[in-house]
């Protein structure tokens, strides 16, 4: 993978653009960049073109951690990930760019002036030598970069094999007797889309899923199910919670059935396409499952057309295959898509190896790895061992996104050419501007774009679609469930007003089963808080009577459950199922708790005559594509890399300056946002050296050094380091603060009386004492820092409870326990729907 520094340092702090001056107040100023501008120090983001994978001349995947708007054009000397293509030159939207003749001269300016030890490779070590010498850099560079001994021993192989031509066949044999696509036109008649066929056929519906979202997979599988189908559904390995999930759903019909093998699939990877042709080939061989078309799904996908209409049509249609490709232009997908390297897939990362050659012979194709294929072809692909199909599958075992290109592939050059639809019927959101942020880099060696959640705003294109589609991604619930509710009502009638949880939305964070281990320390931290803050709720129900305890509790145990809780599309906090023992009874109940975070953005007091600004949230895990923070409520250690994200108003290009004050008044960083006149939202990571001191924190944007607003986040100390009660030692190492107590190489001090920040002592003083805290007196700590952040808003439990005030969960209307039949699996109806 491509990647760049994040950002070099200049006397005058961090800077995003290359002409940046520091603000007369202070030499310490930096400058950050809008959410369509560069990176720190002369950064320019990757540029979305037309296609879906980044082109030759689009920069490789080098963004800094949590911010996938910016990516740096300078290379770190002695970087361990493979160059990539040269950057396109773009300039900051909302700032003047430098000319490229200053660019080489600012470059070697800014590595003078942060340069930073080179981190030499690590020695590779192998269980065999390599039986050739791996002379290519980015061979390599994925050899430095590989976690483990077995995966840099197959990376080894792989490019000794491929140097030495046993890879890749040099020509594969043609059996179509087309010149170029099949050009075959289906008609979509909607009047007589619901009249049943004489012969219907029947669907395998293969699911594939991962993740924690159980509700939204559960709403899919109720709007697709009929009993003349069938359903195969492959859990991501990772994905235990979800993997539990399904088998209970697959327990009740029995037309569906659960992969008795898993895999660890990534974006992009060759174990997709594995996954894939394991799935068909299992389908194959059931020999009582009679069916004619394989669909592959998501649990982002939703049907927009029923199963009637889609039966109707794939009926009429039953000889052909249904899959998109990308166009006419092979050679510009073959660069775009990578198909002229060669890639490898161990640590459930793909590396890039170096270049290779298309084979002769055969027109190589491509495009969505969504589709739907009759089952002729499906046997084709599984059974024949003529040379095409297994060259291709040779050839594909080594390539960037099979997936989108294999099926493409073999369908075009085989006999079965001429049922070839350049349609998936399927639309997809595609927003190129947004999608296209390099977010896989972290998994691939490559840049490539993702499809936008479908929002309110768009149901429109469900209906006004020309050509035949069915089937709609992507959909998620955590960004916005009304969407759904929506398609449902056209689709299904909807559910009637009134209904309990039409427009609530749960997702699974933790379940018990997975074990803490599956938790982060600082993500163990809060739900204990949490938990603790609901039993102080159900403590307050007393009214202060001393002598009654049936609503007192102790707490016993790590959390049972976390999920998230969203009400009409807005986050509305944690709901923590937590064990704990009444002491009037000593018997042991489970509780639920709702905490929900409190507002922390305030416009300045009085109000700032700038009014451009209208949110900011300081969080991790940012999505740049749908443009929010997923780590929901923001919980954050010491040991975080926070971003500051703004949302702006329409007006004229202006420049902010944004202040960071650590809990002891610190000034931690400072920098400028040049916001264009059109900008929506800008984020931006200051480069704070680590841990972050625990408390509190404020950040402060200001207009001509004049406050406008500010927003507060909490960096919660940790209670649990590896799971485990956190001894003294690690306490001090993770909250003591940064060393020197210096957040970055520049001291902000001089900017405290400049904005009346003043620095206590006594501030000073008590956090080097909670420090060193430990047991119950860092518990009590960590309550009253979350109690300013949090608040419990409701308590209830799962069963017979000793507090009479207790409410059920189950007849609440917030509990993941209350009513939701939006979701709800029940037996199929005479008809053979569940919906």
């Amino acid at each position: 993978m491509a990647t760049t520094p994040t950002g070099r340092r200049r006397k005058c702090g961090w800077t995003a653009t290359t002409r940046t001056r520091c603000p007369r107040t202070s030499r310490t100023s930096t400058t950050a960049t809008s959410g369509r501008g560069p990176a720190p120090s002369a950064a320019r983001r990757a540029s979305p073109r037309s296609g879906r994978r980044r082109r030759r001349g689009q920069p490789g995947p080098g963004l800094s951690k949590g911010s996938n708007e910016v990516i740096q054009y300078g290379e770190a000397k002695g970087a361990a990930a493979p160059p990539g293509p040269a950057p396109r030159n773009r300039s900051h939207a909302g700032a003047r760019p430098a000319h490229r003749s200053q660019q080489p001269q600012q470059h070697r300016h800014h590595h003078q002036q942060g340069k930073r030890p080179a981190t030499p490779a690590p020695d590779i070590v192998y269980d065999q030598p390599p039986k050739c010498e791996i002379s290519g850099k980015e061979a390599i560079s994925a050899l430095s970069r590989a976690k483990t001994k077995e995966c840099r021993q197959q990376i080894a192989e792989v490019y000794c094999r491929h140097k030495e031509g046993q890879l890749m066949p040099e020509k594969v044999s043609r059996y179509c007797p087309l010149e170029g696509k099949a050009n075959v036109n289906v008609q979509w008649e909607d009047d007589s889309s619901e009249s049943v066929p004489a012969a219907p056929v029947r669907i395998a519906f293969v699911l594939v899923v991962h993740g924690r979202a159980s509700r939204q997979l559960q709403r899919l599988f109720r709007a697709i199910y009929h009993t003349s189908h069938y359903y195969y559904i492959h859990v991501d390995l990772r994905s235990n919670y979800l993997h539990r999930q399904v088998a209970a759903l697959a327990s009740q019909y029995p037309n569906v059935r659960v992969t008795p093998w898993r895999m660890s699939t990534i974006w992009g990877g060759a174990s997709l396409l594995t996954m894939y042709l394991q799935s068909m080939k299992d389908l194959l061989a059931m020999s009582d499952w009679s069916w004619d078309f394989f669909i592959n799904l998501s649990a982002a996908d939703y049907p927009i057309r029923t199963n009637n209409q889609l039966v109707a049509f794939l009926s009429k249609y039953r000889d052909m295959n249904f899959i998109k490709s990308h166009g006419r232009d092979n050679a510009r997908f073959i660069r775009k898509q990578g198909l002229d390297r060669l890639f490898f897939e161990c640590d459930t990362h793909m590396w890039r190896l170096g270049d290779r050659r298309i084979p002769e012979g055969v027109s190589v194709d491509g495009g969505s790895d969504w589709f739907l294929l009759n089952r002729r072809f499906v046997e084709y692909v599984i059974t024949s061992q003529d040379d095409l199909v297994t060259s291709m599958k040779r050839f594909y075992s080594y390539t960037l996104l099979p997936a989108e290109s294999f099926f493409h592939t073999v369908l075009e050059n085989s006999p079965h050419c001429e049922s070839m639809v350049d349609n998936n019927l399927r639309i997809t959101n595609w927003n190129r501007k947004l999608g296209c942020k390099c977010q896989y880099k972290h998994i691939v060696d490559w840049c490539g774009c993702s499809p936008n959640d479908f929002k309110p705003a768009d149901f429109h294109r469900f209906q006004q679609t020309a050509r035949p589609t069915f089937f709609a991604r992507k959909f998620e619930a955590s960004v916005n469930q009304e969407i759904v509710n929506q398609l449902d009502g056209f689709l299904f009638g909807g559910l009637p007003a009134g209904t309990p949880g039409l427009k609530a939305y749960w997702e699974n964070a933790y379940d018990e089963p997975d074990g803490v281990h599956s938790l982060s320390d600082a993500q163990l931290t809060h739900f204990h808080a949490f938990g603790r803050m609901g039993l102080a709720r159900a403590d307050s129900s007393l009214q202060g009577d001393p002598d009654d305890s049936s609503c007192r509790y102790f707490p016993m145990g790590h959390p049972a459950s976390v999920h998230l809780y969203f009400l009409a599309d807005r986050f509305q906090g944690y709901l923590v199922r937590h064990h704990a023992t009444n002491l009037a009874t000593s018997k042991l109940e489970t509780l639920e708790t709702w905490v929900m975070p409190k507002k922390s953005f305030k416009i300045a007091n009085p109000p700032n005559s700038f009014t451009r600004l209208q949110f900011a949230e300081i969080g991790t895990e940012w999505d740049a594509k749908e443009r929010m923070f997923r780590n929901f409520g923001s919980l954050m250690g010491p040991t975080e890399e926070p971003v500051g994200m703004q949302k702006w108003g329409k007006g004229a290009n202006v420049t902010v300056t944004v202040v960071w004050v650590d809990p002891t008044n610190v000034i931690a960083a400072t920098y400028d946002i040049l916001i264009d006149a059109s900008a929506e939202y800008t984020h931006y990571r200051p480069p704070l050296n680590l841990p972050l001191r625990p408390g509190v924190w404020t950040v402060r944007v200001l207009h001509h050094w004049s406050p406008v607003a500010e927003t507060r986040f909490l960096v919660t100390p940790l209670a649990y380091s590896k799971h485990q009660p956190i001894r003294q030692e690690d306490a001090l190492r993770f909250h003591n603060g940064p060393a020197k107590n210096s957040y970055m190489e520049q001291s902000f001090h001089g900017l405290n009386p400049v904005l009346n920040i003043p620095v206590h002592l006594g501030q000073v003083e008590a956090a080097k004492r909670n420090a060193g805290l430990t047991g119950a007196e860092l518990e009590q700590w960590v309550d009253s820092l979350v109690r300013e952040t949090w608040s419990a808003v409701d308590v209830c439990s799962t069963g017979p409870s000793a507090c009479p005030v207790m409410q059920a969960c189950s007849k609440t209307m917030w509990s993941s326990l209350s009513p939701d039949p939006k979701s709800h699996l029940g037996p199929p109806r005479p008809d053979g729907r569940i919906r």
